[in-house]
Order: C-alpha cells, then sequence, then structure tokens
C-alpha cells in the first residue's frame, strides 16, 4: 500500500501526487497528514525550510474541501510573494482530479482589481501574503468569518518581518471555531504568544529539536581580514566548481558590488535585492530556477520566499546578527535528503558569535584554511578532466570534422596534446592565482583579537569605551557613501528592549524594510541606534505615535559623543 494513501489520502490526490514524483511522505508529512484529516484539533508544526511542510498542510487542504461551496473555506498566510505563488501552485497541482476548486492568491504588488475578480469568481482557498489579506478585509472584498481552517505558514519570518500588527488584525476577525494550523522553522517566544493567544491546546508536531538547523547540512567558516572577504569568496566558489547557490549579504549596496564584482570576473552571477522591480526580480529568480545562474547574491529581505530545492551551498558573506536569520539562510540547502554546504566568512572577532550560532544550530562548525591557488586550480583540472571523461560522444553529429581536425593535429603526440589543451583551458586560472597570498588570519592576529575583544575596554557604557563606540561599527564601513545619523530612544533591556524588537519598531514605524539600519547599542533604559540620515526627518515623524508593548516611546536625534550613561538629545 502507498505510503501516502496509508495516511488517509483519497485516490485522486494520490494520483496527482504520484504524476508529480512523491514516493513516500517526509518526517513532517507523515505525523501532520493524518492529524489534519482525522481531528479539527489545532496544531503546531515545527520543521526546517524544505521538509515538506507545503504538502503536509496542502493535501488534507485539498481533500477536505467542498467543492459545492463558493464561499472561502481555508485562508492560508504566508510571508512573501514568492511563497504565496508557489503554495498557490503546489495546491493546484494536488487538485488536478479532484474537481474544481478554486485556489485563489493575493499578495501585494500586483492589481488588486484582478484578484479581487479572482475572489468574486471562486475562492474556496485563499493564499494570501498579511498586508494585502487586511487590505482586502478593510475594502470588505474578502470574508473569512466562516472559515474552517486557518493556516500559518512561515510564521517565525512573518513575524520577523514586522507583521505582528497585520496577523492579530486578520486573526481576529475570524471564525473562533477554526482550526488553525501553525507551521514554523523556529519557535521564538511571539509565536509562542500567538499560540496561546488564538490556539486551543494546540498539538505540536516537532520534526528534530526547536530552532536547529537542518541535519543533511555540514557547516564550515574561513576566517579572514575584512578587505579578504571578496578574494576569499572566489576562492571558495572556484574550489567547488559544482556551487550552485546563494550568498548572503547584510546591504543592497554590498549586494550590488559583490554581484558586480563577479560578473566582471566571469562568473554566472546576479544580485537580488530590494531596487529591482518587480518584473526584474521576477527575470533574476527566472533565471535561477533554470540553472543559468550559478550564484545569486541576495539581502534576507530579498531572499525571503525563495525556494529551490537543489541548491548545494548557502555562503554568509556576512554573518546575521541574529543566529535564527542563520537558520533561516542554511534551511535552504540540504533539502530532500541531499546534502548542503553552509559556509560562513568571518573576520576574527566573529569566533563568540560562531560560538552561540553553533549551540542554536546543535552542529559543531568546522574551521577550513582558505584554498591556496596551486589547490584551485587541480580542483577546478580535475573537475574539467571528469567531465571530458563522461562526455557521451555523439558520433553522428561530428562525423564529417573529425577527419580534418586529425590530420591538423597529427603532428602532435599526446603528451603535448593534453598540456596544449589543458593550459587553453586553464589560462584564466593560471594566470589569477599565480602567486596568489595566503589570505588566512595568522594565528598571532587571532590572539590579538581575542584578548582585545575580552578587555574591559570593549564593553560599551563603561569608564574605558572605545573611541569609536558611537560611530558606524566596522561593518558598516561596507557602505562609505551612506552617512549613518545615530538616533536616542527612552526603551532598554529593562523595557524589554533588544536588538530584534527594535529591529521590528523601526521596520514597523517606517514602513520602509529596505531602510539602512547601523549600529544598535542597547542599554539598560535607553538605547541608540544609527539610520541612514536622509530618512532623519521621516523616521522622527513616524516614531511620534510609536508604541512599544503598549506605551509611548520617544525618540530624539543623539549627539554623536554622547556617553551612554549620559544621553543628550536635541
Amino acid at each position: 500500500m502507498n505510503l501516502f494513501e496509508e495516511a488517509g489520502l483519497q485516490e485522486s490526490i494520490l494520483h496527482a501526487i504520484g504524476e508529480m514524483g512523491f514516493e513516500e511522505p517526509t518526517p513532517i508529512q507523515k505525523q501532520v497528514i493524518p492529524q489534519i484529516l482525522q481531528s479539527q484539533n489545532d496544531v503546531i508544526g515545527l520543521a526546517q525550510t524544505g521538509t515538506g511542510k507545503t504538502a503536509a498542510f496542502g493535501l488534507p487542504v485539498i481533500q477536505q474541501t467542498d467543492t459545492g461551496s463558493s464561499g472561502t473555506q481555508t485562508l492560508i498566510l504566508s510571508p512573501t510573494r514568492e511563497l504565496c505563488l508557489q503554495i498557490t501552485q503546489e495546491l493546484k497541482n494536488y487538485s488536478k482530479y479532484v474537481g474544481k476548486i478554486g485556489v485563489v492568491p493575493v499578495y501585494g504588488g500586483a492589481s488588486a482589481e484582478e484578484q479581487i475578480r479572482a475572489l468574486r469568481a471562486n475562492a474556496q482557498v485563499v493564499v494570501g501574503t498579511p498586508g494585502r489579506v487586511l487590505d482586502l478585509l478593510k475594502r470588505k472584498k474578502l470574508r473569512i468569518s466562516g472559515i474552517s481552517r486557518l493556516i500559518l505558514d512561515e510564521a517565525d519570518e512573518m513575524l520577523s518581518m514586522g507583521f505582528k500588527e497585520e496577523l492579530n488584525a486578520i486573526l481576529e476577525q475570524t471564525n473562533p471555531e477554526k482550526q488553525v494550523l501553525l507551521f514554523s522553522a523556529t519557535m521564538p517566544r511571539e509565536i509562542a504568544h500567538i499560540a496561546r493567544k488564538y490556539m486551543d491546546q494546540p498539538m505540536e508536531i516537532s520534526v528534530g529539536r526547536k530552532n536547529t538547523g537542518a541535519e543533511n547540512v555540514e557547516h564550515t567558516y574561513y576566517m579572514v581580514h575584512a578587505r579578504d572577504r571578496y578574494k576569499a569568496l572566489r576562492r571558495i566558489v572556484d574550489m567547488n566548481p559544482s556551487l550552485y547557490g546563494i550568498v548572503f549579504c547584510r546591504t543592497r549596496r554590498e549586494t550590488r558590488e559583490v554581484a558586480e564584482k563577479l560578473m566582471q570576473d566571469g562568473y554566472d552571477a546576479d544580485a537580488l535585492h530590494g531596487d529591482l522591480s518587480q518584473a526584474q526580480r521576477d527575470m533574476i529568480m527566472k533565471k535561477f530556477r533554470m540553472n543559468h545562474l550559478k550564484l545569486l547574491i541576495a539581502t534576507d529581505v530579498a531572499a525571503r520566499g525563495i525556494d529551490v530545492n537543489d541548491l548545494t551551498h548557502i555562503i554568509n558573506y556576512n554573518l546575521p546578527d541574529d543566529p535564527e536569520v542563520y537558520i533561516h539562510r542554511t534551511g535552504r540547502t540540504g533539502r530532500v535528503g541531499k546534502k548542503g554546504q553552509a559556509i560562513s566568512l568571518i573576520h576574527v572577532k566573529e569566533q563568540g558569535k560562531i560560538r552561540t550560532i553553533q549551540k542554536m544550530v546543535g552542529k559543531t562548525f568546522k574551521q577550513q584554511p582558505v584554498p591556496d591557488g596551486k589547490d584551485i586550480c587541480r580542483k577546478q583540472l580535475f573537475h574539467f578532466i571528469d567531465q571530458v571523461e563522461n562526455t557521451q560522444v555523439d558520433e553522428e553529429r561530428i562525423r564529417d570534422f573529425i577527419p580534418g581536425i586529425l590530420k591538423k593535429l597529427e603532428w602532435l603526440d599526446k603528451e603535448e596534446l593534453i598540456k596544449r589543451f589543458v593550459s587553453l583551458e586553464f589560462e584564466r586560472f593560471l594566470s589569477y592565482y599565480e602567486d596568489a597570498p595566503d589570505l588566512n588570519v595568522p594565528a598571532a592576529s587571532k590572539k590579538t583579537a581575542e584578548k582585545q575583544g575580552s578587555g574591559k575596554n570593549d564593553t560599551p557604557g563603561k569608564a574605558g569605551r572605545r573611541k569609536n563606540a558611537g560611530k558606524p561599527s566596522s561593518h558598516n564601513k561596507r557602505d562609505k557613501d551612506i552617512r549613518f545619523q545615530r538616533f536616542f530612544i527612552n526603551q532598554g533591556k529593562k523595557q524589554k528592549l533588544d536588538k530584534r524588537e527594535l529591529l521590528k519598531l523601526i521596520n514597523q514605524s517606517m514602513n520602509d524594510r529596505s531602510l539602512e539600519i547601523g549600529k544598535i547599542d542597547i542599554q539598560n533604559n535607553f538605547s541608540f541606534f544609527q539610520v541612514d540620515a536622509r530618512y532623519e526627518e521621516k523616521l522622527l515623524m513616524a516614531f511620534r505615535k510609536a508604541k512599544f508593548n503598549g506605551k509611548e516611546v520617544e525618540v530624539n536625534l543623539a549627539k554623536r559623543n554622547a556617553k551612554a550613561s549620559q544621553p543628550t538629545q536635541k
């Protein structure tokens, strides 16, 4: 008996997923599908990205949809347009032989009028992003008071993108008797809060430990000076000739710069960032999915919703500030039983951050030496020789050309022919890596950095505070053309403000998730943060009515040399 049939799925669905290549359920599917089919209990499903969560909730949704009713029965919320469209297509594929089921995607960046027409026609299942769903609810074009099921997919991503208020507003308009299914890769406290407020004794189904990385991913890091980061990236890419992956950068500017350098140096790469139009983004993603691009350079915001199954590598050009972001990044490789590589480029002062991420991921990261030129040339050469050795020769297509080629090359013996062949093919690598310097950080530099990093003078807010503590931190020097303005906010650790909460507050207040944010300094009763100076007036206006934990906040300009213990505002 088919294992999906054992889960309780009907023949028409089994037929459709059989054509799609489904052979046996993934661990999350094996547990979630029968639970949804056999019970109306709320469910929290915890599993990494790429483990089959869409089918886990999507197959039961299709089976339980009443094809005789035109009203909306299921609402699925997802964080991004890309994921919204992907879920919609998957549901349509599952329902190929079921009958007419209306699956309607609603998302920002597209015509609301067209989506409204689709909702009127037939919308038994609505898949939407929180912002557009709330907009349609306010217009009274979408009605969800009678839905029987609400699904929150990638719930932690939605919250990290600042959709908390939208989610609350949507949830409050739904039928209290509905079934709620919440799927997430991690379990931050905000998810637990939603579960307590809107779910009724949910059953938790967890595949692997909470907040951990994907099982099939190997984690390594290379320690280099900041000035050598791009050179190290090139060496890593060259050392992995079959690499197909995403390189994560901190900012749009850095994303563009890295992508432009790679393209100029002959790599199949392109950038994905917030300055692109939707048409440009779609074109780049189409090329990436078709494997015409080997490297996609992206920010975390731009990469949300990207779902490509065959990625071999995720490269952290910069480590994220939040360890949970690292889990989301690296969860994009090592899918469907395949092996994946997560590689990070770090500088000497980030070893503590690596240890923190290791604890959350539950794996030991390996430090590797940056490969030298000779190793890279050897790897590339033998990769090419393997390709030559395994090439299928089509005798018929080349028959007419072979006699002339053999005659032209008959004066060369086998050894000389191979030498010329190798020299021609690898001139670029051999020239570039000739006399290539060692990019690894010397042991002495590591010890010095560790000593400095543990000293009293490295602690903000104390007497021996570093000279540049109030200026943009070293990673902000990547944006040499950006001038950051420093702001004071009257919230700190005692008010339960941390870096993540402050980022959310800025994003929600400004409603501009592409905004460049510099250094954040959280103190006990207040904090400082830096933002692109061009947004100074807009930010001050936006924070006039801002609230944190239900209380109004005060944000002012901070003088650059103001001491943390005595903030001066103007």
